[in-house]
């Protein structure tokens, strides 16, 4: 009897291997008969919402995995027959369900698009998106979900969302389109990735790697409720960007309905700044090369509008707090708020937003102030340590204002040198060109210092003392600021000392007449009561009006012009002891008598003043003294 049993099972087991064998072997003949290609199409059809056609024959493969291959496969809209296909695919490989086809019916769970273009169009919102099927399933599934949502947005009853199946889409090598002026326009290339949903109710994933403006980017999508999301209702949401040039994340929640909004933690980074405006194409000239740049901070965001709140920055490792805000409802996007921070390069900040210094490498160069038309900013910053090139400052506070073509850096507050600064920086791009408008007040500094930091280091009174300079010219080129600038500079100077003057030297080399360099006798310093210098400038070239130099036996003074654009002077001068005025010509050059009022014998006219005097030419970093006469020196 067990062997009768076991020849039985022997049997079965047999039958049913051969019926197997025969199934497997008739799939490729059942699915060529009956899983036609019509039917491909239509149950595709049926899932994407989309009209789908397939040019090319199926192919149908039983090993490794049951799946057919379709070539030429086009999606487009119902009701735009003459418009281009959505998406086009050279081929897509289809996994079937064995046991469907073996009923005569298509079920699939993986799709794989291989070399596909995706046609998008930009939508009032400045997004580029796919048009949206009229239909389908997953159209159907968004409806009813859109449904749940709306009898009650707070908490949506999820039990009564759709369970449709969705499965996985692949897509290898593709790209991403648009239409210009009738061709198409290529936005992402090398596109690959997947998405994985297995149900309309469950979780999904998006993964996608491409080439934008020849950089190499990943996306990392996911949403535990993308159904909620897609209908309007409020869904948690985690987002990643990843490319050379910036890496962006968010994770919280988000809205895709008609008042659609975010909430959350977002990060920003960039290694470069300046790559980063170069590459995005935002149209913001980037100034000097600009180091790396961080963010963090919670993100509340709603139609238009964008809060930044504890938002920690980090420019080149210099960490600050704040909040900004973000709008995008005006015709230019408007950035405000306030940041601290505890160092700060300001040139480096600024450039991102204002021509603060040349674009080129190797100089000064055109000033490009397009950013103006891009943006609309109103900053409050302030810094416990600050630099501006060379210039050291603390307890900052500055303002950076960019509006309709006009763009405002202000120092409203800041100690440097021992004393006090304050500044303004304006570019008002008007019809004939951009002006420019550059105002310093420097209080109770150490001029000293603030000499070194500005580059004059001849001649300048060291103490404590008080500099103004308004300067205003066209702001074509760098060079032209200051060549072409109108306006005033004014000095007064405490006691303190002239340094790199010998006096007695000097009065001894203009005594004996001839020409001496200023270098021959600069090897002194003179102690002073105080100094006062009055010019104005006109077209790059400063006129003294006053310059005078008061020490304990001499008074020193200077007149004349100086150029900025080929760093000459002209300029002559007397040393005169204390107790007589200054003699602003050569004593020879005084009428000897005076005619008496009335007719009266003539009155002798009185002495000159005991002067030496001079001319000083050459050039800023090289003066050369000449006297001028050989009045008694006063020793």
């Amino acid at each position: 009897m067990p062997s009768s049993l076991i020849r039985r099972g022997v049997w079965v087991i047999g039958v049913a291997v051969l019926v197997i064998a025969l199934a497997v072997a008739a799939l490729p003949l059942i699915a060529s008969t009956r899983i036609v290609r019509d039917r491909i199409a239509w149950e595709l059809s049926a899932w994407s919402g989309f009209r789908v056609t397939i040019d090319g024959s199926p192919r149908i493969e039983v090993w490794p995995k049951f799946r057919a291959i379709l070539s030429d496969v086009t999606l487009s809209q119902w009701t735009e027959t003459d418009a281009p296909p959505v998406v086009e695919a050279e081929r897509v490989e289809v996994d079937l369900s064995a046991m469907a086809a073996l009923q005569g019916d298509v079920a699939f769970s993986t799709a794989r698009l291989v070399r596909p273009t995706i046609r998008v169009e930009r939508t009032a919102s400045g997004l580029y998106l796919p048009p949206l099927p009229s239909g389908g399933r997953i159209t159907r599934s968004i409806d009813t979900a859109r449904g749940v949502v709306t009898a009650n947005p707070q908490k949506p009853d999820l039990g009564r969302l759709p369970s449709d199946p969705f499965g996985t889409v692949e897509f290898r090598d593709g790209r991403v389109v648009t239409s210009v002026g009738g061709k198409d326009t290529e936005i992402l290339s090398s596109l690959s990735g997947q998405v994985n949903w297995a149900a309309m109710n469950s979780d999904a994933t998006l993964m996608a790697t491409g080439i934008w403006r020849g950089e190499s980017v990943q996306i990392d999508f996911s949403s535990a409720r993308p159904l909620v999301l897609f209908a309007g209702g409020v869904a948690p949401v985690t987002l990643a960007f990843k490319a050379a040039p910036a890496t962006l994340s968010f994770d919280g929640v988000a809205s895709m309905s008609e008042n659609a909004y975010l909430d959350g933690q977002a990060k920003f980074a960039a290694p470069s700044l300046r790559r980063l405006l170069e590459w995005s194409q935002a149209g913001i000239a980037p100034g000097a090369a600009i180091g790396s740049v961080s963010v963090a901070s919670k993100v509340t965001a709603s139609a238009g509008r964008a809060k930044f709140e504890n938002t920690t920055v980090a420019l080149d490792n210099n960490p600050g707090m704040g909040a900004l805000d973000f709008s995008f409802s005006e015709a230019r996007p408007v950035i405000s708020g306030t940041l601290a921070f505890d160092t700060l390069d300001l040139r480096s900040f600024l450039s991102a937003f204002t021509p603060i210094t040349p674009t080129g490498e190797a100089g000064p160069g055109e000033i490009d102030t397009s950013f103006a038309d891009k943006i609309n900013l109103d900053l409050r910053l302030s810094a416990a340590h600050a630099t501006a090139g060379p210039i050291q400052l603390a307890d900052v506070a500055a303002t950076a204002q960019v509006k309709n073509g006009l763009a405002v850096f202000d120092i409203s507050d800041a100690s440097a040198f021992n004393g006090n600064i304050q500044s303004s920086l304006r570019f008002d791009r008007k019809p004939d060109g951009t002006q420019v408008e550059l105002r310093l007040l420097a209080s109770d500094v150490d001029t000293g210092a603030f000499a070194t930091a500005a580059g004059m280091t001849r001649l300048m009174p060291a103490g404590t003392g008080t500099v103004s300079i308004i300067l205003k010219g066209p702001g074509k080129a760098w060079d032209s600021i200051f060549e072409n600038a109108d306006g005033s500079f004014s000095a007064t100077f405490g006691p303190g000392s002239l340094n790199g003057l010998n006096l007695p030297a000097f009065l001894k080399r203009n005594e004996q007449g001839g020409f001496f360099a200023l270098d021959d006798v600069a090897d002194g310093s003179l102690p002073i009561d105080g100094a006062e210098i009055k010019a104005s400038i006109s077209k790059g070239v400063a006129r003294l009006d006053k310059a005078e130099v008061n020490a304990q036996k001499y008074k020193i003074w200077l007149s004349g012009i100086a150029s900025y654009s080929g760093r000459g002077l002209a300029l002559s001068g007397g040393i005169i002891p204390n107790g007589q005025p200054a003699q602003q010509q050569p004593a020879q050059q005084q009428p000897a008598q005076q005619p008496a009022a009335g007719g009266q014998a003539p009155v002798q006219a009185p002495p000159p003043p005991k002067q030496s005097l001079f001319f000083v030419g050459g050039n800023w970093s090289t003066p050369f003294i000449s006297p001028i006469s050989r009045g008694v020196s006063g020793q």
